[in-house]
């Protein structure tokens, strides 16, 4: 017994006719007769009386109980294709998706918002982590189906996407005497210059301050905080200046100066990565998409408010 002799005598059954059977289902005639001819030969019995002439055929007693089923089974496997369907566009299921701090506030918002206005039938699931290394292990064990990251990404396996390269800038307090008065700052300026920052091994902090030793400087760090707010908070409070990257700060903060480093520092990239090998779910395609868009809008803002 095959699913087109089911799909043949519940069209049948319900259109009380051979002809309009096969046009509903895109067959000849004798194609839906043959299927029905068939079933009735694997069953043993009729399914249908066959009065001839313009009255309808009826199903018989056995093919009532055989038509229970049958509709059962066709539904289930109409109902498959139409998750199957929504599946391939992205309409289903669930993303688990590791973050870290910057993106958290600048970045997944607007992705979120847009993604649940296309598909709001989609969950989302976030795991946030300042450490990188945790991020890629649980990417690495299946448990995320994406996460954000900062180059260089170490380890192999991964397929990475670069979204978008956000500069260093620099906070310091509004009565700062380090080159006050200008919009901008050398980074040899910042020699024996108290300093707030991220704590060491930060993926982010190593590319700062990598960067700022090629420019000949090393940070005299008077305090460390992975928390965005409180490395700002102490620059307004006046107990040094921060290097930060500009989606990590808020340059619309009036209470402290924000200004562009003048030659910059190389910028931090920031990328999404998958497992390799491995096919993405279409949620996962237009996530990265999205991400993409929302990235170039949010970098493509002003970079200081000196």
């Amino acid at each position: 017994m095959e699913l087109r002799h089911l799909t043949a005598l519940v069209a049948v059954a319900e259109e009380r006719s051979f002809g309009r059977a096969a046009g509903r289902l895109g067959y000849t005639q004798s194609a839906v007769s043959q299927q029905i001819a068939a079933l009735e030969r694997i069953v043993g019995e009729p399914l249908f009386e066959r009065p001839g002439g313009p009255r309808p055929v009826e199903v018989t007693r056995v093919g009532e109980l055989l038509l229970a089923h049958a509709e059962a089974i066709v539904g289930r496997v109409g109902l498959a294709g139409a998750e199957l369907a929504e599946y391939r566009a992205g309409r289903v299921g669930r993303l688990t998706i590791g973050t870290f701090q910057s993106v958290s506030v600048e970045i997944l918002p607007t992705v979120l918002m847009r993604y649940r206005e296309e598909q709001p039938e989609l969950k989302f699931r976030l795991i946030e982590s300042d450490r990188q290394v945790e991020l890629l292990e649980r990417l690495a064990e299946g448990e995320l189906d994406l996460a954000f990251g900062v180059l260089p990404i170490g380890g192999d396996g991964f397929e990475v996407t670069e979204l978008a390269r956000d500069p260093f800038v620099l906070l310091s307090p509004l009565d700062t005497d380090v080159a006050a008065g200008r919009a901008t700052v050398r980074p040899d300026e910042l020699v024996a210059v108290s300093m707030i920052a991220q704590r060491a091994g930060d993926a982010c902090q190593v590319t700062l301050e990598n960067g700022m030793r090629l420019a000949g400087v090393e940070l005299e760090i008077v305090f460390r905080s992975n928390d965005n707010g409180a490395v700002q908070a102490m620059v307004r409070a006046g107990m040094g200046h921060a290097v930060m990257a500009r989606l990590a700060c808020d340059p619309e903060d009036p209470t402290v100066l924000v200004r562009n480093l003048v030659p910059p520092i190389p910028p931090r990239t920031i990328v999404v990565v998958q497992r390799a090998g491995v096919r993405p779910q279409p949620s996962v395609t237009r996530f990265i998409e999205l991400t993409r868009e929302a990235c170039a809008e949010v970098m493509g803002a002003p970079a200081a408010n000196a």
